[in-house]
């Protein structure tokens, strides 16, 4: 599952549209991330096979996303959604130490990507609110996050399920692309 972003950048941006790719491993969190941004509470979700497509109403900024689905097989596909991409939100789930190096490998993968190279990035240490959950600097380690030297980015612990950190992360990521970064 991923979701992409097209933000409409009304007050803030003017027309300018910014497209925003959010990724990450199967069973992330990243569709109970949609709709917790677009309902404001918690649905029951099953695996992601293909997508879906929601529209997020932020801070007067309307977003479409895309949920893409994060299973190995599907990880391929991704690539087709990162033409004229200016940010990436990567999901972690945080509880999930034992697939922690592949949510690292597919992280840098990404970041390798030509079409990429500008993009800022944005990660959800998820899942906060399970026992053993490793917490930002944890994942920061375990991500490798001191090797990205040539973008903006930022860690937020955050809990999809209790609705904790979505938000902070969110404006940073509006306030960093607003500055220009991205």
């Amino acid at each position: 599952m991923g979701i992409l972003f097209t933000k409409m950048f009304s007050s803030l941006f003017g027309n300018k549209e910014a497209r925003i790719l959010v990724l990450g491993l199967d069973n992330a969190g990243k569709t109970t991330i949609l709709y917790r941004l677009q309902m404001g509470e918690v649905v029951s979700t099953i695996p992601t096979i293909g997508f879906n497509v929601e529209t997020v109403q932020y801070s007067n900024i309307k977003f479409q996303v895309w949920d893409l689905g994060g299973q190995t097989s599907i990880r391929p596909y991704w690539r087709c959604y990162f033409p004229n991409t200016q940010a990436i939100i990567y999901v972690v789930d945080s509880s999930d130490t034992d697939r922690l190096v592949i949510a690292k490998e597919e992280f840098h993968a990404i970041l390798e990507e030509e079409e990429l190279k500008g993009a800022v990035v944005l990660i959800f240490a998820n899942k906060q609110d399970l026992p053993g959950a490793l917490d930002d600097a944890a994942i920061t380690e375990a991500l490798e996050l001191h090797k990205i030297k040539n973008r903006q980015w930022s860690i937020f612990k955050t809990s999809a399920i209790k609705g904790e950190g979505l938000f902070e992360g969110l404006d940073w990521l509006s306030n960093t692309l607003k500055s220009g970064g991205g």
